[in-house]
């Protein structure tokens, strides 16, 4: 089927569209709001779903900080590039794979003293994720659901980090 306005010039095009009460064109943004919502909606319904069963498969802290990390990783490259993005993408990046490591080395510590500390510093790591992370969901709204699922599996490291912490310590 053919346009029936395919011989307007731009002109008359646009004097057409004019033409349309605003009432009228305020009613068509609020159709098309409604239908991008309704699809952002689905889309974001369905990662959430994906991102939490797979971290919920994921029971070894060893893997799931590893796993931890690479979602993070995965949902920088694709944060527009620029000068507050890249310094953000940076510091986050770091953090998140710190947690992992310092993890690591917690469980080949030389002592409970070297465990706690090395666990202590992985908690922190912890912390700070969520804290870049959180940064970086106010520099990009449009990932915002996104990046709450990275900030609920940081904080929820940072509290088996504390809870290991706490019962070791007594």
């Amino acid at each position: 089927m053919s346009n029936p306005w395919s011989w307007e010039t731009d002109e008359e095009r646009l004097l057409r569209f004019m033409k349309i009460p605003v009432k009228r064109k305020l009613e068509w943004l609020h159709e098309i709001h409604q239908i991008n919502v309704k699809y952002f909606s689905k889309r974001m319904q369905n990662v959430e779903c994906e991102m939490e069963d797979k971290m919920a498969r994921i029971f070894d802290l060893e893997e799931r900080t590893t796993k931890f990390a690479k979602e993070v990783i995965r949902m920088c490259k694709v944060l527009p590039r620029g000068p507050i993005n890249d310094r953000l993408i940076s510091q986050v990046v770091g953090s998140s794979g710190s947690v992992g490591a310092n993890y690591r080395e917690a469980n080949d510590a030389l002592g409970k003293n070297d465990f706690l500390q090395r666990l202590r510093i992985s908690r922190r790591e912890a912390k700070e994720c969520h804290h870049w992370l959180d940064l970086i969901s106010e520099a990009n709204s449009e990932k915002s659901i996104e990046i709450k699922l990275l900030l609920k599996e940081a904080a929820e490291l940072r509290n088996i980090l504390s809870a290991i912490i706490k019962k070791v310590e007594n």
